[in-house]
């Protein structure tokens, strides 16, 4: 199907990693190279649509483009209060960032220094991003969030899609070889809002991102089809 709605249309990614300081030369991160959230919003721009990648450290080479702001943080806070000031606006919310659910509870001001055999670090929750755009957005956002899984797959994608109120959720595994963190190729299922399930076979990113497109744009469109002003009337009605 063709993606011309996608012209226009304000497009918010994330992507990358996250760093939660431990003092001020030690960090704790994961292995996402943000390749996945970069060929997304490479897709996105290609639609025509106007692109904030709000990104974590990567070492991504990118070329600029009038339709594309990029927005660098370090941190799981740093990235949610980007996201801030972008969400209201936003028609579509992409995300792929492999956000750190936990951080230090304490960041040393010095270099922690090696003395004990063995020391604790006492962590605490970080925000959740998606679920916390997802409990304000407004009828016509369509909002996409990834679920990287090591068992359980299926079960665990469906649960982040119905307690962070995505409209579609993309699932992979690190199970499936040549996928994931740090390759150029991916292997996707997409499950949306009532659990239909599309598995795509190994593509490269780039494929991969524009399945995701394809897909986010067949959902913007059974949206916008039925909120219009008739619908959206006869559904308020329903609940007066």
């Amino acid at each position: 199907m063709g993606t011309t709605i996608l012209k226009g249309k304000k497009v918010l990614i994330t992507a990358g990693p996250t760093r939660e300081a431990i003092d001020p030369v030690r960090f704790i991160s994961n292995h996402s190279s943000g390749k996945m959230g970069y060929a997304i919003a490479q897709a996105f721009l290609q639609q025509g649509a106007e692109v904030i990648l709000v990104s974590g450290p990567v070492c991504i080479k990118t070329e600029t483009h009038q339709r594309l702001k990029i927005v660098q943080v370090q941190s799981a806070s740093e990235m949610y209060l980007a996201c801030c000031q972008y969400f209201e606006d936003t028609d579509i919310a992409i995300f792929a960032a492999a956000v750190a659910d936990y951080r230090p509870e304490r960041v040393s001001e010095q270099k922690i220094k090696k003395q004990d055999d063995s020391f604790t670090i006492k962590m605490v929750k970080n925000v959740d991003i998606a679920f916390e755009f997802g409990r304000i957005k407004n009828e016509l956002q369509v909002s996409v969030g990834f679920a990287l899984e090591t068992n359980d797959e299926l079960a665990h994608a469906i649960g982040k899609l119905d307690k962070k109120n995505l409209d579609m959720a993309v699932l992979n595994s690190v199970n499936d070889a040549n996928a994931t963190f740090g390759f150029d190729t991916n292997k996707i299922t997409i499950i949306t809002k009532d659990y239909l399930q599309k598995a795509f076979p190994l593509k490269s990113k780039q494929e991969v991102a524009h399945d995701i497109v394809v897909e986010t744009a067949a959902c913007l469109t059974n949206k916008e089809s039925w909120f219009t002003d008739d619908s959206i009337v006869a559904y308020e009605n329903m609940y007066r």
